[in-house]
């Protein structure tokens, strides 16, 4: 099985100019973990995770101090990413050598989703099971 077959491929992103306000409210809006923020040509620039923008409040000491910034300075710059052809549990290797929480999915030269770790555990999990239960 490859990332192709469990992406998420209508995922929110960001751009250059979103601030950390947009990304928060779109982490609230989607129940999404962290976001691709993408250059114009739709190739990952940054992922900003929940857990980026909350050091980065700590940080700064309050998150309205930081609400209007541009929430990819606060991320992982030029991250990390995997072909769809990948297969999952090379990808989930990757990811947990390098404590990835999302990886962004690349078509090409493009973005064409994100995997998150769970997606992948539980891919391999139905992939691994018998055809019928164990007696």
């Amino acid at each position: 099985m490859t990332l192709r077959e469990v992406l998420h491929a209508h995922i929110p992103t960001l751009d250059a100019q979103s601030t950390v306000r947009d990304a928060v409210d779109k982490m609230d809006l989607y129940q999404f973990p962290a976001l691709v923020v993408l250059t114009p040509s739709r190739v990952p620039m940054a992922v900003v995770t929940e857990g980026d923008l909350c050091r980065a409040a700590s940080t700064a000491g309050s998150l309205s101090g930081i609400a209007y910034l541009p929430a990819y300075r606060f991320g992982t710059r030029e991250p990390i990413t995997a072909p769809a052809d990948t297969e999952i549990s090379e990808a989930f290797h990757l990811m947990l050598a390098r404590g990835l929480t999302i990886l962004p999915v690349m078509d090409d030269e493009t973005l064409a989703g994100v995997v998150l770790r769970c997606d992948l555990m539980h891919a391999m999990l139905v992939d691994s099971e018998p055809e019928s239960p164990p007696v």
